[in-house]
């Protein structure tokens, strides 16, 4: 689990580095290499790797079984480690070569060693769970959504499909957001949220419901998009994936009202924040269609701004949250587990500086918040300050991570 970790900050810090030598002229148009190298590293590097260190840390819980196998675990992780950077520098100097499908093919080959990791483990377990099938299923829209990125890579220099590997974008991007990572954070999220709340509430029935609108609301989406050319009918899709943002949140809100530790710390202040974030690519998204059925003509500032949201918004927001909720366990687990009961051991939380992380929140808010208006009004002076703050909180968060995975024993 802690590699993945690791990998995840380092992408981080180099994305917003990548960000901020890119303030110049990121609103020129999203299909840009250095757009593109910061997209894949946010969604690669620092999403999927962040997740799929977490999950499997997180599925033997969920399974009360154990993970199939840790051989696996470490093949997923060096074949995305590699897989990763050859595909972001092939996006950054826009060379869609060997090099970069290469790059595809082990990212591929990572997230099968990755789902038969998942599979065999719940089969072993014969225990069901609704989290699990979050997770199980997430993984799978994670598969095709590589799959259909690497037929976009070959599509570059081998026409292999009728339209241009540009037009296919929204089917690829959207298969990823929606497919895996909004599915899966919330089945993760459905899970944490309450437990690190202490809060009694569960409702296994809204779940199910939530399952169904993502996943019925994503293949909707799929099918209108290869099948018809109508803008109006992409409102069905959105309004699904809608109501299961607002019944997730709702979900949220009710742990919230019933749990039993009042006092409610930071990093679950920062997670439940992220909940309230999912809602603004939704309103993002709603008025970008409703645009693009009364002119074709696309508005690049609110596609990008889309974007940066969704990838620098409420999937950022949650992992800063959740990292400093989950980490220092595992760490306190690997250091401290064959000293509990035998003497005094410091507490998880306290493996980790507080105040830096409340830095890394101020810088993190402001940042988003800025680029977000910089972007959208077209202010280059704006989006340098905005991407330094995220520098910043980048910077920040590697810090404490560092210090989390170089953690010594200590007697108290």
């Amino acid at each position: 689990v802690l590699p993945f970790y690791g990998y995840a900050a380092v992408a981080f810090l180099i994305a917003t580095i990548f960000l901020l030598l890119s303030a110049s002229d990121i609103t020129s148009h999203y299909f840009l290499p250095h757009s593109l190298a910061i997209t894949h590293i946010m969604a690669l590097g620092w999403g999927t790797m962040m997740i799929m260190g977490a999950s499997h840390q997180l599925v033997p819980v969920l399974i009360e079984g154990k993970l199939y196998s840790n051989k696996l675990a470490y093949t997923s992780f060096i074949l995305s480690a590699i897989g990763i950077p050859l595909l972001v520098y092939g996006f950054y100097v826009f060379d869609m070569g060997l090099r970069t499908q290469c790059g595809g093919i082990l990212i591929i080959l990572a997230i099968i060693a990755y789902l038969i990791n998942l599979a065999v483990s719940m089969v072993k377990s014969k225990h069901e769970n609704v989290h699990a099938f979050f997770i199980f299923t997430a993984a799978i829209w994670l598969l095709t959504t590589t799959i259909v990125g690497l037929l976009l890579l070959y599509n570059f220099t081998n026409s292999l499909m009728p339209k241009s590997s540009l037009d296919y974008l929204p089917l690829h991007a959207h298969i990823g957001i929606v497919g895996w990572f909004l599915l899966l954070v919330m089945g993760v999220g459905s899970r944490l949220i309450p437990m690190f709340l202490i809060s009694k509430y569960n409702n296994t029935r809204r779940l199910w419901w939530i399952y169904g609108l993502i996943n019925g609301g994503l293949l909707s989406f799929v099918y209108i998009f290869l099948y018809t050319d109508s803008k109006s009918l992409l409102s069905i899709p959105l309004l699904a994936v809608a109501a299961a943002i607002v019944l997730f949140g709702d979900f949220c809100f009710k742990a919230y009202q019933q749990r039993i530790r009042k006092k409610v710390d930071e990093q679950m202040k920062v997670s439940l924040l992220s909940v309230l974030m999912m809602l603004l690519p939704v309103i993002f998204l709603f008025i970008i269609i409703t645009l693009l059925i009364l002119s074709p003509k696309e508005n690049v500032s609110l596609i990008i701004t889309y974007g940066f949201i969704i990838f620098f918004g409420w999937i950022t927001a949650i992992i800063l949250g959740m990292t400093f909720k989950t980490l220092p366990f595992i760490v306190w687990n690997k250091v401290y587990h064959h000293l509990a009961g035998k003497g005094k051991t410091p507490n998880p939380k306290d493996l980790f500086s507080n105040k830096i992380f409340k830095w890394m929140c101020i810088f993190y808010v402001l940042g988003f918040v800025l680029f977000s208006a910089g972007v959208l009004f077209n202010v280059t002076i704006v989006l340098q300050l905005a991407a330094v703050l995220l520098v910043l909180t980048s910077l920040l968060y590697n810090w404490n991570v560092i210090k989390l995975l170089m953690h010594k024993p200590v007697s108290l």
